[in-house]
């Protein structure tokens, strides 16, 4: 009997450890407020049932609601104007040594261009109509062509256009050479400020990136999976694992569960590593980026809730979050 309540105590004193590790209400939130990250700016948002890699999506938009296009100055401008705190945005590395901000690696599906982006120059780039494939209604109109013509801009364009302003940067190939073409390009542009950016990227040039740049806190699927799975194996004692370290970590909301001292002593375990966390959407079985677009998703984002917020929907979560702190709980 004795045996059995000193086993009892012991679970209990461990179950009572565990808890006081990870207990959030324990950590203050930081003194900030949520930081909202655009994915793409403002963007005609489109139907997402029964994407390939291959799909165009400019030919299956919604009615368009305003005249904003991807990767635009005016699409940032707007975006930030909105409410978001970044923007993310795809790059190319053209054949003359710079960089296109433009999201498809081929040309043909959003313009009056063909073959593979990076195969042209910026000046052949420029001179194209990228509002050209958009269409609604299968083909019968499309709203956008010849509205866009040269509105594809440089790399250049958008860091000085909005010298303050941060951005994600998606490099959009899996070529350890791009992240040397990147560091050499920042070299020769000391003005864009490159503290003020992050990286997301494929795992090869993520890792090149690591190296060259760390202050830019490159990511990568395989490392995001990697902070996750450690921080899930480990976080409970209040150990970061090195995976987790200068780097971002996405959380869906409905996995939010499984991050060890959610909200604030992950906040704050992640701060002191150098590092960051964006909460995006309900993970499903979906391409792409899951993120928080409607006044219901971000009513689950918790009000002592400082660090990241994606949203695909700026226009919609920028306006709710400058009049909450954080959701409804």
């Amino acid at each position: 009997m004795k045996k059995r309540y000193i086993v009892g105590g012991t679970f209990l004193a461990i179950a009572a450890g565990l808890y006081i590790a990870n207990a959030s209400w324990l950590v203050a939130p930081p003194n900030t407020q949520p930081q909202l990250l655009a994915h793409r700016g403002m963007y005609q948002r489109y139907n997402r049932e029964g994407l390939t890699r291959d799909t165009c999506t400019a030919t299956r938009i919604e009615k368009p609601s305003h005249d904003f296009l991807e990767n635009t100055l005016p699409s940032m401008r707007a975006a930030f104007d909105a409410g978001a705190d970044a923007v993310e945005i795809d790059i190319h590395p053209t054949t003359d040594g710079d960089f296109a901000v433009f999201h498809d690696w081929t040309l043909d599906c959003r313009t009056d261009g063909m073959g593979v982006t990076r195969d042209h120059s910026l000046a052949q780039l420029k001179a194209l109509d990228i509002g050209y494939g958009y269409t609604h209604d299968g083909g019968k109109t499309y709203p956008f062509r010849g509205r866009f013509k040269g509105a594809m801009p440089s790399l250049s364009e958008v860091l000085s256009a909005f010298p303050d302003k941060a951005f994600l940067i998606n490099i959009k190939s899996n070529d350890p050479r791009e992240a040397e073409k990147l560091d050499v390009w920042f070299k020769a542009h000391p003005q864009a400020r490159p503290q003020r950016l992050n990286v997301f990227a494929g795992e090869r040039p993520g890792n090149r990136l690591a190296e060259l740049r760390p202050e830019l806190k490159p990511v990568s699927k395989p490392s995001l999976k990697s902070c996750g799975l450690s921080y899930l194996a480990a976080g409970w004692s209040g150990y970061m694992p090195r995976a987790c370290h200068n780097t971002t970590l996405y959380v869906p909301l409905n996995l939010t569960w499984l991050a060890w001292g959610y909200p604030n002593r992950l906040q704050e375990r992640f701060a002191k590593a150098g590092s960051y966390v964006y909460l995006v959407g309900a993970m499903k079985n979906d391409n792409g980026l899951p993120s928080i677009n409607t006044p219901e998703d971000y009513a689950k984002v918790p009000k002592s809730w400082r660090m990241g917020v994606a949203t695909d929907s700026i226009e919609t979560i920028g306006p709710l979050a400058k009049n909450t702190s954080g959701g409804a709980h």
